[in-house]
This record gives C-alpha cells, structure tokens and sequence, in this order.
C-alpha cells in the first residue's frame, strides 16, 4: 500500500460481560495480561511496528481504560492513536468505522495477543492488487505445527484446513457489502437454515460434503457481498491463528510467550 494505512482495533465486550474476561478479573478481555502487558497494548505495538500502518484506531465502549497504560502513552506508542464507540456487533463497528473512515483499513482484535508486524507484512504484500476485501488464514499444518494441542474452528475446503486469523484489509469501498453480509450472516447465526437459504443450498452442500474449494468459497462470498471481490491470503506462521477466545487459548498464549522471554511482545 503506497499511502500509510488506518488500522481498527475491535476491543469492545459483549453485552452482559464477557466470560473470559470474569476469568482473567478484568472489565474486558482487551485489559487481560500476558506476559506483563495488557494484550490491547501487545495488538497496539505490532501495529505501531508494522511500516505500513499510518494511524490507530481503537473501537472500545470505555476508551477511559485506555488512559493509563503505558504502552499507549504518546511517548511510547509512536504512532497516533484515537478511539470510536463500539456497536451492536462487530460487523456493526466495522460498518461504523469504515464509515467514519473509509478505504484502506486494516481490521484486527484486541485479543489477537501474539500479532507480529511481519505478520501484516506478509499479509498486505501478499493481497491481490484487485481485492476489494482480503482475510487472512492458516492452514490446518502450520497452525498444528505451532501448537499442537490447540483447539481450533476450522473452515474445511477440498484443497486444506485453515483457521481464520483475525487479520482482515478492506481495499476499496465495495468492501461495504462484504460488512453488510458479514452483518447479516452475524445476525443469522441461530438460525441456521435462513443461514443456508442465504448461502445457497448447494453452496452450502458442497462445503459439507468437502468439494468447495477456498477459491470457490471466495468468489460464492464475493458475488453474495454485492460483488465485492474477495481474497483469501494463506500465512506461513500457525501462530497468526491463535487469538484468545478461551481459558485454554489464555493459558497456550501465556505459555507460549512466556517461552519466548521476557523481551518478547507483539511488535516484534
């Protein structure tokens, strides 16, 4: 990308609370530490590390948690940072900011606590130059060979595994529709017969039965998306697919950095 890129952080909580975070003692997941440092500042420092990345833009529904840690400090972050409010949903706030922001953004979580800038790296040097919409995956081997007792939810094609990566690059406008599908397959997901209707039935068929191929299942969700061209760039390093959804993904992360030492952080 040839000017610098906004990057959006989702770092909200569900409404009632969020498990894991009851689990860890803190408001919000983004608030859990790993290895010393919230993992919303680990995110924050691989974005500010990634060259690629202008600004930061951080979608939180009490931006005042932010204030005082201190891997966000002016001093320490090194790149411009501000906040948004949260929406009903992620695709809501997604739809929100690209509003608010338009193309090119780059979208991320808070708890994608092990991100490396050589991740987005790879990943915005390997999205088509026609994409309207890209997202990253690891295949099923990379990821197992990064963690092998980890539990995973996998998008089976006929050519590999992959998991997704919480690492999405919405190019141009029309990435517009693919949020607004997002949305509606968000709001769809109890019920999972309007779900297949929307997706189609062979669609749908095929991807049970193993045929569907990833570049097939792009196009399908592009052409469903207002035909929004999409992309699905494959990553090297298993690792980009392990966020923390879990007590387990919090304990393998922790366990995990904690190997690597204590210089290890997400900007690395």
């Amino acid at each position: 990308m040839a000017a610098p890129l906004t990057a959006l952080v989702l770092a909200g909580t569900r409404t009632g609370g969020d498990p894991l975070a009851d689990y860890a003692g803190v408001s919000h997941k983004a608030l859990i530490e790993i290895g010393g440092t919230t993992m919303i500042e680990r995110v924050v420092a691989a974005l500010v590390a990634a060259p690629a990345v202008g600004r930061i833009v951080i979608a939180i529904d009490r931006p005042g948690l932010l204030e005082d840690l201190p891997g966000l400090q002016p001093d320490v972050c090194g790149k411009p940072w501000t906040t948004m409010p949260t929406q009903e949903g992620p695709s809501a706030t997604v739809a929100a900011a690209l509003a608010r922001e338009g193309t090119p953004l780059l979208v991320t979580t808070a708890d994608h606590a092990l991100l490396q800038a050589a991740w987005i790296d790879e990943f915005l040097a390997a999205c088509p130059p026609e994409a309207d919409v890209a997202a990253a995956l690891a295949p099923r081997h990379a990821v197992e060979a990064a963690a092998p007792a980890t539990r995973r939810t996998w998008l089976r094609f006929s050519d590999d595994d992959f998991s997704g990566c919480n690492l999405f690059l919405l190019a141009r406008p029309k990435a517009a529709g693919a949020v607004a599908f997002w949305g509606e397959m968000e709001r769809a997901r109890k019920e999972p017969l309007r779900m297949m209707q929307r997706l189609g039935w062979l669609f749908a068929l095929r991807y049970r039965l193993g045929w569907l191929s990833s570049a097939a299942a792009a196009e399908r969700l592009g052409a469903l998306s207002g035909g929004a061209r999409l992309a699905l760039v494959s990553m090297r390093d298993g690792r980009a697919a392990i966020d923390v959804d879990k007590p387990a993904d919090l304990d393998l992360v922790r366990r995990m950095v904690a190997a690597d030492g204590p210089s290890t952080s997400g900007g690395r």
